[in-house]
């Protein structure tokens, strides 16, 4: 399960502008028109829409970087930079989108700073898919309560599957699967061609069922 990050904004030099109406009313669109309305945005607003769409920004840092314990950093990081460039945002229905780029390039950016040296899957390898291949249909949520055990405890077992690959491959498949962005956002966020990211998505599923199927196996 996704733990939430706690955002402090007490150290935070912001100045915000005294807020009079009741936001908890206003839709996204709304919230967001009134953050664009000055050079600044207004405190109630985007305190609003922080608290709406907080548990968001974890849930794509977590699914990225399951295994950092500076996830708290760099969801603060997000919001400092949704503050400032909000006024950037040509059209508020693409909020969320818009909000889950800036979360991903801020998680890339910290992922090329470290230049971790884990040992990468082979892109030059063969792909041997079975005839069983797991469909890619992977919900960005846990299964409802209604929802049986042998469901829960197959995501569950997704989701460390996912965890156990390496950065880069795990990147492109939460890209892919989970946040729905096309090859080519994909592309544009990793810096790496096209071909490659069609590569690195066949490898990372490849290694998925690889690494799920004594699980399915155990189930059947």
């Amino acid at each position: 399960m996704v733990s939430s990050i706690s955002l402090s904004w007490s150290n935070l030099s912001i100045p915000f502008i005294q807020q009079k109406v009741k936001v908890e009313q206003l839709s996204n669109t709304d919230l967001i028109l009134c953050c664009q309305q000055t050079s600044q945005p207004d405190r109630g607003a985007f305190a609003e829409l922080l608290r709406r769409h907080q548990g968001y920004v974890d849930k794509i840092l977590y699914n990225l970087a399951p295994d950092w314990q500076d996830r708290g950093d760099i969801a603060q990081e997000v919001w400092i930079r949704v503050y400032k460039k909000i006024n950037s945002l040509q059209d508020p229905a693409k909020f969320k989108g818009w909000l889950s780029r800036i979360a991903t390039n801020l998680f890339y950016d910290q992922l090329r700073k470290r230049k971790r040296n884990a040992t990468p899957l082979s892109l030059d390898a063969s792909i041997v898919m079975e005839e069983d291949e797991l469909k890619w249909e992977v919900a960005s949520d846990l299964p409802s309560p209604e929802d049986n055990l042998t469901t829960v405890e197959f995501y569950d077992q997704l989701r460390q599957a996912i965890a156990d690959l390496p950065d880069t491959f795990r990147t492109t498949i939460v890209l892919r699967e989970i946040q729905g962005l096309s090859y080519e956002e994909i592309a544009e966020i990793t810096q790496v061609s096209l071909g490659t990211v069609k590569s690195r998505i066949a490898r990372a599923r490849n290694r998925l069922q690889l690494l799920l199927k004594p699980y399915l196996e155990n189930n059947q």
